[in-house]
C-alpha cells in the first residue's frame, strides 16, 4: 500500500489515514469477531488471521490485549464507532478496506463481538462483494451471550425458554424502530429469552413498552463489560430496569436480559434476584 510518512507510533486514527487509491492484486479482506473483550474467548482462527494482518481496521470496543495479537509491522487503523460518541463514518470505513485490499494487503476488519451481529458487517461484505472483492467473515463471541454465561446461566433452559432473541434498543435514524409492545406480547407466549444490545439509553421507554405484555416481577439482567475484568452486573425486575440502571450507574457497552432464565443467577450465587452490583 503506498503509505504516508509512518507515525511513532503503528496505531493511527482513522482521521489521520490518507491512502492513494491504486489498483493492484493480491489484497484480501476478513471480517474477524473480536468476542466481547477477553482475548482467551477468541476463536484459533480469529487469532491466525490478526496474526497474519497487514492492516488492520480496528473497532472502538476491541481490547488492547487483543490488538496485542497483531504482528509489530502491521499498520492498525481506529475507526471507533459508538452511540453518543464522535464516530469514524461507515462510508469511510468501507474505503479504507476497499483502498487497502486494492494495494495487496492482507487486511482484517477487527470488529467486537461477532461481525454480523449488530456489528454492520452485512453491509461491509455488500460493499466489498459490490467491488468484486470476496470477503471472509470469521465469527466471534457475542456479547449478549457471553454476559449472561460470566454470571453462570444460560439464555435458554428448557425449563425456562424456547427460544432467545437478539434484538437492538438503539434504531438508526429515520426507522421507527422495534415494536416492544408486540416483542413483549411473542416473549410472553413463546416464553423466549430477550437479550438487548445498545438499549441503556433508552431503557425508560424499553421498560415501559416491554410491561405491555411482561410482568414487572419478571427478571432482568444488566451486563457491562461482558467478560472484561471491570465488567459490572445488576439482577433485578422488568419493573425496575431503568431505576436500577439510574442507580448502580450502569452505561455502555451493556447488555440487558430479560426473562425467567434470570433467576437461575440467584441460584448460582445462592443469592435472592434483588438489584446488585458486580465491581
Amino acid at each position: 500500500m503506498s503509505r504516508p510518512t509512518p507515525p511513532a507510533s503503528p496505531s493511527t486514527p482513522a482521521a489521520a489515514v490518507t491512502l492513494t487509491p491504486h489498483l493492484g492484486t493480491g489484497g484480501r479482506c476478513t471480517l474477524v469477531g473480536a468476542g466481547p473483550g477477553d482475548p482467551e474467548l477468541l476463536t484459533i482462527k480469529a487469532l491466525k488471521a490478526i496474526q497474519a494482518a497487514t492492516v488492520l481496521l480496528v473497532d472502538d470496543l476491541v481490547s488492547d490485549a487483543i490488538v496485542a495479537h497483531a504482528p509489530p509491522t502491521a499498520r492498525v487503523v481506529y475507526v471507533g464507532k459508538r452511540g453518543g460518541c464522535k464516530s469514524t463514518p461507515q462510508a469511510f470505513i468501507e474505503k479504507l478496506m476497499l483502498m487497502a485490499v486494492n494495494e495487496g494487503e492482507n487486511v482484517v476488519r477487527l470488529k467486537g463481538g461477532d461481525p454480523f451481529i449488530f456489528g454492520r458487517g452485512g453491509e461491509e461484505v455488500e460493499h466489498l462483494r459490490a467491488a468484486g472483492v470476496q470477503v471472509e467473515v470469521i465469527n466471534g463471541i457475542t456479547s449478549g451471550l457471553a454476559g449472561l454465561t460470566s454470571l453462570g446461566v444460560p439464555l435458554t433452559h428448557r425449563e425456562h425458554a424456547h427460544g432467545v432473541v437478539f434484538v437492538t434498543g438503539h434504531a438508526k435514524p429515520g426507522d421507527a424502530g422495534t415494536d416492544w409492545r408486540q416483542l413483549a406480547a411473542t416473549a410472553r407466549d413463546a416464553k423466549l429469552t430477550l437479550v438487548i444490545y445498545m438499549g441503556v439509553s433508552g431503557a425508560g421507554t424499553i421498560e415501559q413498552e416491554l410491561l405491555t405484555g411482561l410482568a414487572a416481577h419478571t427478571p432482568v439482567a444488566i451486563i457491562q463489560h461482558a467478560s472484561l475484568p471491570q465488567q459490572r452486573h445488576a439482577i433485578t425486575t422488568l419493573g425496575a430496569l431503568h431505576a436500577t440502571i439510574t442507580r448502580e450507574g450502569l452505561a455502555s457497552p451493556s447488555v440487558i436480559v430479560v426473562g425467567d432464565v434470570v433467576r437461575g443467577v440467584a441460584l448460582a450465587s445462592q443469592d435472592v434476584p434483588m438489584a446488585r452490583r458486580a465491581g
